[in-house]
């Protein structure tokens, strides 16, 4: 059965709402420079303790050293963080060590075929890779929440090429969610604008999106 994470969880009723619909993972994003969905860090604390234990609740950072990130999960107490920008080579290591019951997940911003090769040498650091559509690149990064899809066919090569779980993000909707499926055979899904309205999580779009599933 593949994974479903409801991500820019705005508060505690989007959390039951995500919940209830058969989610088994939660997206609380932290600051970034771009994007939708960003709450604060005491509502992330919030949702995060009001989460039942079987629900994974990923606390997305855009921080990129080890140090700030671990204070930032102290604070937050989720079960998972997920890395949405690229950290220094050492970083996964202090994160580890610090954090060691701790679920780390790399974002990967799916462009060309360095972000395959950026993936296969990354794997072996984290538990669990995501693949999304920004572009870290640009003056004002896109981290996350674009609403936008990406090249399935490298989704597919990282998919093959590493031995890790792997979810799929970027403008994921009904229409397209068995395509992608298919095409990728992620471990998972991973969904934010395709399940909203005027930035709130819209039931009826969210059900729709998982009788879609096949």
């Amino acid at each position: 059965m593949i994974h479903i994470k409801i991500c820019c969880i705005a508060n505690i009723e989007e959390a039951r709402l995500a919940i209830a619909s058969g989610a088994s993972a939660i997206g609380l994003v932290s600051e970034m420079p771009s994007g939708p969905g960003v709450i604060n860090e005491h509502s992330i604390r919030e949702i995060a303790k009001q989460t039942p234990d079987s629900i994974s609740t990923f606390l997305l950072t855009s921080k990129q050293e080890p140090d700030a990130i671990i204070k930032q999960h102290h604070f937050c107490e989720t079960t998972t963080i997920q890395l949405v920008d690229s950290l220094p080579t050492d970083a996964y290591q202090k994160l580890r060590e610090a954090l060691p019951d701790v679920e780390l997940v790399q974002v990967i911003h799916v462009q060309d075929e360095r972000s395959v090769e950026y993936a296969v040498n990354i794997a072996s650091q984290v538990d669990t890779l995501l693949l999304d559509s920004g572009n870290p690149d640009l003056k004002v990064k896109e981290l996350g929440g674009t609403g936008r899809t990406h090249n399935w066919n490298l989704s597919r090569q990282i998919v093959s090429s590493v031995k890790k779980p792997v979810f799929l993000a970027g403008g994921l909707k009904p229409d397209n969610i068995r395509e992608a499926i298919i095409k990728v055979q992620p471990y998972g899904l991973d969904v934010c604008s395709g399940v909203r309205t005027n930035g709130r999580l819209d039931q009826q779009k969210l059900e729709n999106f998982m009788k879609a599933i096949p």
